[in-house]
């Protein structure tokens, strides 16, 4: 095939000649219907080519995609965590405590068993042993807990050690799915901290802040002084007892014991207190008296 100008034009083979041969008429593209199939043929082409284009590409984006897809992977276990996950990773070895019966040995029973104070505890041990401030459950006639998935037992003191204002408890029953928190952790001043606990009966709630010192002192009316404590300034009022102190790879660091307030209202001005794990976890009997919270 040859094409003349832009215009193609087909050339046909002569056969054998016998004597002359008779020159035949060419044919030409350039008639009305000839031009037509043309045109069409050509739309034809195009059509094929671009649709084989938009497949193959759209091959090629579904493998690209599928290439930058995130894969999970195990976060580093050292990895900080926001105040958001450890308040999540806690939360379910949180524990509300009530406890009834704490007038004193001079009331009498009827007025003692009126009287009651709320505290926290922490799941400890995969054996549901709960880790608490003493003065929660001093001189208690009965012991409730409950689990923040709604379910309440009774229990019992297992250990006390008032000399550290560190108590243990075990519950008649456990929640639907125990979850002890993990214990441990070293603070240093300046390391964030998160404070759990019921405040003024506010349960489950959490507050952030530092360890503003270490080593603090607390000085009691009666039973001696507490040493070696954590000073942080997470918020913690009553009620917030007995909660855990944790840091930010969702350990157990302390129990909140107290909090600082030169007035007699027994709020907080932004100094709290905590037994740091390792000297509530070796504690044993002794003497001593509630802190303020």
């Amino acid at each position: 095939m040859e094409s003349v100008g832009d215009r193609p034009v087909m050339t046909v083979l002569p056969t054998e000649p016998a004597d002359k041969p008779e020159e035949k008429p060419k044919k030409s593209w350039n008639t009305p219907g000839l031009r037509k199939n043309a045109l069409i043929a050509t739309v034809l082409v195009w059509a094929v080519a671009i649709t084989a284009l938009v497949v193959l590409r759209g091959f090629g984006n579904d493998t690209k995609t599928a290439a930058a897809l995130p894969r999970p992977s195990a976060s580093a276990s050292d990895a900080p965590l926001t105040v958001t996950e450890v308040y999540q990773t806690v939360l379910p070895s949180l524990v509300s405590i009530r406890s009834t019966g704490k007038a004193g040995p001079a009331a009498s029973a009827a007025k003692s068993m009126t009287e009651s104070s709320t505290g926290t505890g922490v799941i400890a041990n995969a054996d549901g042993t709960i880790l608490t401030a003493n003065h929660v459950i001093a001189g208690a006639v009965a012991i409730q807990v409950t689990y923040t998935d709604g379910t309440t037992a009774a229990a019992e003191v297992k250990t006390a050690d008032p000399a550290h204002d560190i108590a243990t408890l075990t519950p008649a029953k456990g929640p639907e799915t125990l979850v002890p928190a993990t214990l441990g952790g070293g603070l240093n001043v300046g390391d964030p901290v998160v404070a759990m606990g019921n405040p003024l009966g506010l349960t489950a709630s959490t507050s952030s802040g530092v360890v503003s010192g270490l080593d603090r002192t607390l000085s009691r009316e009666e039973g001696g002084d507490i040493s070696g404590l954590i000073q942080f300034d997470a918020a913690v009022n009553p009620g917030s007892s007995g909660g855990p102190l944790v840091n930010d790879r969702g350990q157990v660091a302390g129990i909140v014991v107290a909090l600082a307030n030169p007035t007699d209202a027994g709020t907080f001005i932004g100094i709290g207190f905590a037994v740091p794990i390792g000297s509530a976890l070796g504690g044993g009997p002794g003497d001593g008296r509630n802190p303020p919270l």
